[in-house]
């Protein structure tokens, strides 16, 4: 299944996904404002899209790098499920 697909059809064609969007969705733990501050300092490795050059514009994630980002995450998850368990996925 193609993850990019599937987030086309969960937020209905929108290309970038607001950041609040995505701390809902993906990072529950996390406000928008520590979302945003760990995405500038590289803790979190995903692409912030700001929709003009401001610092007050609005941020968001594009859904293609939010659909790498997810399968990099399943990458890392199959891999050390592996190594625990010897089952190849």
């Amino acid at each position: 299944m193609n993850t990019a697909f599937l987030l086309l059809a969960q937020y209905n064609g929108v290309t970038v996904i607001p950041v609040e969007t995505v701390c809902r969705d993906f990072f529950s733990h996390l406000t928008p404002g520590k979302f945003i501050q760990k995405v500038s300092v590289g803790e979190i490795a995903i692409p912030m899209v700001r929709i003009e050059g401001s610092q007050k514009a609005a941020k968001g994630v594009h859904l293609m790098d939010l659909a790498k980002w997810i399968d990099l995450r399943r990458d890392a998850a199959r891999k050390e499920c592996e190594q625990l368990t010897g089952v190849k996925f």
